[in-house]
């Protein structure tokens, strides 16, 4: 894909968040609704078309860490509060670095998605609980890719937390035919790109019912570039 092809000319190994997003979202994978600006008039603009409440995130590809690094502001709800966000980001980060603009995504479950690309089995699809959990409970299950509809299925109730899909007080059960389509997706992603050595989708927040990818980082391997 172009958005590699470019990263590794620039001899980066990294794709930013937004890159990463771009390239879930061409192969058809639910991601935030978010815009990329590096001035107050862009700011002004995105918040117009995406509407508070904001999500504020330096962008770029040399920073995996966000959240440690104090690049996130979230809840954003007025013009004053977003400018100020803005520029409290921008003064942390080097030149050349962006704002990256997103709706806030409301939702209480968070799971991961995953690809790691083994040296024996080839791109491996991962699927588990998200967010803060990840690391802390390794609540994962894995799948060499291709995947058919039923291995991705069979994914999600391998997790010992997999009644988190289910209906859970008040809240929709989730999709699962959605799930099941990201998950076949991410896998197409490392069959169809030699260069791509991990992605790593954290969190995908389950809207209502339907997934969406809030976070995404994609790893490229320079060799296979």
């Amino acid at each position: 894909m172009e958005i590699m092809e470019k990263a590794l000319a620039e001899g980066r190994n990294t794709l930013s968040e937004y890159e990463s997003k771009q390239v879930l979202s061409a192969y058809g994978i639910p991601v935030t609704r978010e815009v990329l600006v590096n001035d107050l008039d862009g700011l002004k603009a995105a918040a117009g078309q995406i509407g508070y409440p904001l999500v504020l995130k330096g962008c770029s590809s040399e920073i995996a860490h966000k959240t440690e690094k104090g690049l996130i502001r979230v809840d954003i709800r007025n013009e004053a509060e977003a400018a100020s966000a803005f520029e409290e980001i921008m003064g942390q980060m080097g030149s050349g670095a962006a704002v990256l603009v997103q709706e806030m995504v409301k939702g209480q479950r968070e799971l991961v998605i995953g690809l790691t690309r083994d040296p024996q089995f080839g791109p491996c699809v991962m699927f588990g609980l998200g967010g803060i959990f990840t690391e802390i409970l390794r609540d994962i299950s894995f799948r060499v890719a291709p995947l058919e509809k039923r291995d991705a299925l069979e994914m999600m109730k391998d997790i010992k937390g997999h009644k988190i899909l289910e209906a859970v007080r008040g809240m929709e059960a989730a999709d699962l035919d959605m799930f099941a389509d990201i998950l076949i997706k991410v896998g197409q992603i490392g069959l169809e790109n030699d260069a791509v050595k991990e992605i790593d989708i954290n969190p995908v927040i389950i809207r209502g019912s339907r997934p969406v990818a809030v976070d995404a980082l994609m790893v490229l391997d320079r060799k296979e570039g």
